[in-house]
């Protein structure tokens, strides 16, 4: 893993080193807390900061047999760190290991390889480094050249430190929220109409109809964009798209606020409208869209039950859905209330479906309809190019927004490196193979827009500043929100 690593002609080698390895980022998508880098965080040891919270090497450590008390049980944080040491060497193939290694090579200095016989020196170096050097949260973000990042978040988040952030004078990186509303979507949930009462909360609004409820997200809305949010985010994991009339939803509605029984048919009526509603205010906000498509959640009810959602027991899914997407996409666009709409596949077979109808709905602005970069289990090296492939085969390639991290980790942004290369060496082995000229020019542009420029553009991060928003003590939401 020298200089050149990935890169296997001497167009990528050149494209990579001159154009894109100094880009910024901008992480338009991810799961970090705004708490812990508004508070700059110091991370202890390399087990906190490593496999804290990250679930595909959860899995790794599964799967290579490690018994669950090494991954979120009791046992010491050295210890589930010699087992990481052990795991490691068995991942050949594996970007885990990749991952690794360019971790402990960018964020420590470290070149050695991890292996239970280099174990002890690199626990050692590495928590020094932690707890005596520049590691913080924040110098962290800074050290990768990160100008802007979005969390992800609840439209009853108070957004407490997001607006913290944004009155520091001392951090410049602009850490934007991001307006995830499953627990309105989520009308099957026990926990739906509990929610409906902590958005009665922070919007001051009495919801007694859908019409009221509607006027609350509005809200919400619209005190996300005054914080800094230009995208929402959806996680679309069966069918979600079905006619019905207003009087219908109300109904389904009424029936979820007083805990009835809500059937299938009637989750999905009641999840479209409330999307294609949701679509229109994030167009009339110039906000992007942000689809997830085809996650299994939860697959493993004995350990979902044992530690919880989101530790590792999630796969692809393999349900049809391009009608349901062409549908509601259409839904918005005949009413000339289309947002920029970001459309990310779980299921690789599913690429060249997403991407043509992407295609669909394209209009003045360059690549309104996004085919996402390759997510989670396709976040790998031939996931990576074959999303790049499928996205020069049927549409614009310099028009793509790039990489983000969806991690909870800091030294995750090691993973917009590895985009970057694998980028380059696909482009590069167009140009040597004469399918492109050696223009290098425009190569470098469209190089440094799919690293960086694209998605600033797409989302305006640069004009983002934000009306005054006083001091987040004296805000409503702190009190009745979450925080």
């Amino acid at each position: 893993m020298n200089q050149d690593f990935l890169l296997e002609t001497e167009t990528a080698k050149r494209l990579f080193h001159d154009y894109a390895k100094d880009m910024p980022i901008i992480d338009y998508h991810c799961h970090l807390s705004a708490k812990e880098i508004a508070e700059n965080k110091r991370f202890f040891t390399i087990t906190e900061v490593w496999l804290g919270d990250d679930h595909y090497k959860w899995r790794a450590l599964r799967a290579n047999g490690v018994s669950e008390e090494y991954v979120t049980g009791e046992k010491s944080v050295k210890d589930k760190f010699l087992k990481w040491a052990e795991t490691v060497p068995n991942l050949i193939g594996n970007p885990l290991y990749h991952w690794t290694h360019l971790e402990l090579q960018r964020c420590f200095g470290i070149n050695e390889v991890l292996t239970p016989e280099t174990a002890e020196f690199i626990w050692e170096t590495c928590n020094k480094e932690l707890q005596t050097g520049d590691l913080t949260a924040k110098e962290i973000i800074n050290q990768f050249k990160v100008k802007a990042l979005c969390t992800t978040d609840d439209p009853v988040d108070s957004l407490f430190y997001h607006k913290q952030l944004k009155e520091d004078p001392t951090f410049s990186v602009k850490v934007l929220p991001t307006f995830r509303p499953d627990g309105a979507l989520n009308i099957e949930k026990n926990s739906f109409s509990d929610w409906v009462k902590e958005l009665e909360l922070v919007s001051n609004r009495n919801i007694a109809t859908y019409q009221d409820f509607k006027k609350a997200l509005e809200d919400r809305v619209n005190y996300f964009h005054d914080v800094g949010c230009r995208l929402s985010d959806h996680g679309l994991d069966s069918s979600f798209y079905r006619t019905s009339h207003e009087s219908d939803i109300e109904t389904i509605f009424n029936k979820a606020l007083a805990n009835e029984i809500i059937n299938e048919e009637e989750v999905v009526q009641y999840k479209s409208a409330l999307m294609v509603y949701l679509g229109q205010l994030y167009a009339k906000k110039g906000w992007a869209m942000q689809l997830h498509i085809g996650g299994l959640r939860n697959a493993n009810t004995k350990m979902i039950k044992k530690v919880g959602p989101n530790t590792g027991f999630d796969s692809i899914a393999d349900f049809t859905y391009a009608q349901d997407l062409a549908n509601l996409l259409n839904e918005l666009e005949i009413n000339d209330c289309l947002p920029k709409t970001i459309l990310y596949c779980l299921n690789p077979r599913d690429n060249y479906m997403v991407a043509t109808l992407a295609g669909n709905f394209q209009s003045e602005v360059p690549g309104k309809i996004q085919f996402g970069t390759a997510w989670w289990f396709n976040d790998q090296r031939d996931g990576m190019e074959d999303q790049i492939k499928t996205l020069a085969n049927v549409g614009v390639l310099s028009n793509f927004v790039g990489m983000l991290t969806d991690s909870r980790s800091l030294l995750s942004y090691t993973r917009h490196e590895y985009f970057r290369r694998i980028l380059c060496n696909v482009i590069g082995k167009w140009v040597e193979n004469g399918e492109y000229p050696a223009d290098f020019e425009q190569l470098g542009k469209i190089v440094k827009d799919i690293s960086y420029s694209n998605i600033e553009n797409y989302l305006g991060f640069d004009q983002v500043e934000g009306k005054e928003l006083g001091h987040v003590e004296n805000d409503i939401s702190v009190v009745w929100g979450r925080q």
